[in-house]
Order: C-alpha cells, then sequence, then structure tokens
C-alpha cells in the first residue's frame, strides 16, 4: 500500500468510495460487538473453575489451623501471604493480602494519604492547597478516574517504548512539592504493552524529588500475563527503591483479576515494612479481616508461583489468537499506509493504535454507528483528554477471535475513511 499522503485527490476519493461500500456492508450487519474493556472471557474464567465446583470447594481450615469462616488475619492467611509475596517478589511481611480489587486498595491508600498522610509524610496530603500525581499516558483510565474523584491534579508524561518519559518526570519531581506521585504499570503497560527497562526503574526510584513523602503507584496488573514463551523481564520496584536508599518510596499493587475471576480474585499490596506497619494501623479500624475462604481456595488450586504461571499458559494459548487477529488485520489493511501506527504486545490485555491527529474521536463514532463500540476517545489520558486526539485502546479478550478480526475489519475501515477526510480537507 502506498502511503495516503502521496496519493492524488482523485486516487483518495476512489478509495474512499470504495470503502464506504464496505461499511454501508457492515452498517448492514447490524454488529454488537464489545471492545471497550479488557475482560477475559468466559473460557479464562472456565480454567479456574475447580475452585468453585471440587474438593477445594469445601476446605477451610489453612495448613497453619487457621478457620478461615471466623474473624481475623488482618494482612491475609500465612499461605495466601508467602504465595503472593513470592508472586510480588517481595518477603512477607511485606505484603498485605485483601480481598478482590487492587483498585480499592489503591483507592484507600490514597484517601489514607489525605487524611492521615503516609508513613514518611510531615502533614496529611489533604492538608495541601494542591496535590498533583504524574501520569505516564496512554496510561489505564481508572488510575486518572480516581485522581480526578479525589480532586488530585494530573499532569500528563509521555511514554515511549521503555517507559515514561523520565527526564520531564525528574524535572517536575523534583521541583515541585505538591507532586506526591507517579502511576506506573511498569509491565506490558495498559494500554501500550511496553515494559518499563530497568535504566527507567532505577531512575524511578533514585531521583530526586521535592516532595520527602512522594510514592510510586505500582500497578503490576500484568506481571505474569505473556501471551508467549516471549517473556519481557521487570526489575523490581521495591527492591530497586531500596537499592538507592529510598525504601518507603514505592506500593506494589496486583491480582488475580484476570488469573482467577475477575470478580472474585484476590488482591494484594506490597511495600516496605515502614509502609505496611503504617496501613495496617489504619486498616484495623476498617474491617476485622478479609474473605481468607478466597485466599484459601486460590492457596490450594495454584499451590506456588510455578502453578500460577502453568495456568496463566492456559489463558494465553486462549489469548494469543485473538491478538493475532488484531495484528493481521491492521497490517492486511492499514501496513505502508503512514496513516496509523500500532503496538505489538508480548503480554497484557491491550494493543494500543495511533492514528493521525485529530482522528481518534470520529473513529470512534464512526465504528459505534457500525456496531463495534470502544474504549472511548481520550479514556486513556487524565480527564479524558487526549491532546493530539490520536490514541485508540483495543480489547480484543472478550469476544471471539473470529468477533474480533470482524470488528478490526471495520475499525480499520473507520481508520482509513476518517484519516482519508483528513487529508482531503488538508488539499
Amino acid at each position: 500500500m502506498s502511503p495516503f499522503s502521496e496519493l492524488s485527490r482523485a486516487e483518495l476519493e476512489d478509495l474512499k468510495e470504495k470503502l464506504l461500500a464496505r461499511y454501508h456492508a457492515f452498517q448492514e450487519k447490524k454488529l454488537t460487538l464489545d471492545m471497550t474493556r479488557g475482560k477475559p472471557s468466559p473460557g479464562q474464567l472456565d480454567l479456574a473453575m475447580e475452585m468453585l465446583t471440587g474438593d477445594i470447594s469445601r476446605e477451610y481450615r489453612s495448613a497453619s489451623g487457621v478457620d478461615c469462616r471466623n474473624y481475623g488475619g488482618l494482612d491475609g492467611i500465612r499461605e495466601a501471604k508467602a504465595l503472593f509475596a513470592a508472586y510480588l517478589e517481595v518477603a512477607e511481611d511485606e505484603i498485605i493480602v485483601g480481598d478482590s480489587a487492587s483498585l480499592k486498595m489503591m483507592h484507600d491508600t490514597i484517601m489514607g494519604a489525605l487524611v492521615y498522610g503516609v508513613a514518611d509524610s510531615d502533614e496529611p496530603w489533604g492538608a495541601l492547597d494542591t496535590v498533583k500525581f504524574l501520569c505516564p499516558s496512554p496510561g489505564y483510565d481508572r488510575h486518572f478516574a480516581l485522581c480526578q474523584y479525589l480532586g488530585i491534579e494530573m499532569i500528563t508524561i509521555g511514554m515511549g517504548a521503555d517507559g515514561p518519559d523520565m527526564d520531564r518526570v525528574e524535572d517536575l519531581a523534583a521541583s515541585d512539592a505538591a507532586i506526591k506521585g507517579i502511576w506506573c504499570v511498569p509491565k506490558y503497560s495498559n494500554p501500550t504493552g511496553i515494559s518499563y527497562s530497568d535504566a527507567v526503574v532505577d531512575r524511578l526510584a533514585s531521583m530526586e524529588t521535592k516532595a520527602n513523602d512522594f510514592k510510586i503507584f505500582c500497578d503490576n496488573a500484568y506481571a505474569v500475563h505473556h501471551l508467549s514463551e516471549i517473556h519481557e523481564p521487570l526489575k523490581n520496584m521495591l527492591s530497586a527503591c531500596k537499592e538507592a536508599g529510598n525504601p518507603d518510596r514505592a506500593f506494589l499493587f496486583g491480582s488475580t483479576s484476570k488469573i482467577s475471576f475477575a470478580g472474585s480474585g484476590v488482591a494484594m499490596m506490597a511495600g516496605s515494612r515502614r509502609n505496611i506497619e503504617f496501613i495496617l494501623g489504619k486498616m484495623q479500624f476498617q474491617t476485622i479481616g478479609p474473605n481468607k475462604l478466597n485466599q484459601l481456595r486460590h492457596v490450594l488450586f495454584f499451590q506456588d508461583v510455578a502453578g500460577i504461571k502453568d495456568h496463566m499458559k492456559k489463558h494465553a494459548a486462549i489469548l494469543k489468537p485473538k491478538f493475532d487477529a488484531v495484528l493481521e488485520v491492521l497490517d492486511k489493511e492499514l501496513a505502508g499506509s503512514d496513516i496509523a501506527s500500532w503496538s505489538r504486545p508480548n503480554g497484557g490485555y491491550f494493543i494500543s493504535i495511533d492514528t493521525l491527529p485529530g482522528c481518534a474521536r470520529d473513529v470512534i463514532e464512526k465504528a459505534a454507528a457500525a456496531g463495534v463500540k470502544l474504549t472511548p476517545a481520550g479514556a486513556t489520558f487524565p480527564y479524558g483528554k487526549d491532546a493530539a486526539d490520536r490514541n485508540i485502546r483495543i480489547a480484543p479478550s472478550f469476544p471471539s477471535a473470529a468477533d474480533v478480526n470482524t470488528a478490526m475489519e471495520l475499525v480499520a475501515i473507520c481508520i482509513q475513511l476518517v484519516c482519508i477526510d483528513k487529508l482531503l480537507n488538508r488539499s
């Protein structure tokens, strides 16, 4: 395919006419395909059903003798702490294992910081006129929605092939005491699929910050979510902070939401002993303990980290054909056009597409009008505003591979139509 910018006006109009015919054919199919969120498919959820249907489901006493039906165990049962400490590569006294949602743990941690501060704060964050977070973008929309909900000012940081723009991160963090944190999805990042390099992790861990209580909110949601035998490495953020002399800088979060059950998994957070003790001191007023029966089921089902990794190979077998379908359609329809670029992740749940500037919103609206719903334009940026209006997040996990192929053909047609109109209006 020739670059669209090199086509004459007549050639662009002829191509548009052919694409419109294909688009109208899709409209006649009356599709109802939803690719808005990274939800596990029913087939993926079925992989862990033994927790609910097998002998595991009837167990209630842990190996250490805890009756998991009763109160207690604020930071999780010992066996769950051991399993998920190994999963997050931290010590057992550096982790809290909770209920199903890591997002809730992130919310509660920030809410606690606003009310009480964090372990190394001089005053509560909420006592300040302004609290700011650095937000590498495109990023996870729920992180940004949480900040907006809590009145935290967000500063957009560009993302490169190995992580956030660290020159800008370092300049901002060193110059403004109101900047209290940064969001990170360091492995198979949502939505670009990139993994942070060792150099980026080390710079985050060691950089100078104006705020003495600056925190890295490290959401390692896709720690073992590989799509193939290519496993991208990630340097442990907590270890890097310790090595840099900033042991209290990082909070690590994770969950089994995309490993076992999306709505009924196990969530966890980790940090320095000082941070964990501080958090537990506040948690004792929130709860008498998490769902220990669910934690026990997960421990008995997975046994160890090797069991989790073996289980994730089954997920990859379901997911990879869907990711392959996205890439095959994009390569077939758009390669060489110079109107779009896209990620080729080795793991995670998303593929990120960048169109010509000013086109993403129209592409998403046009796809929706023909029956394919995508993540709203701008959602992967703070305040829902993609200044360039070019990023589109593709979430292929839930539909069948055949439906993904159909949806992506339509999306590719929409990208071409909108970009052609953009080029025609320029000439």
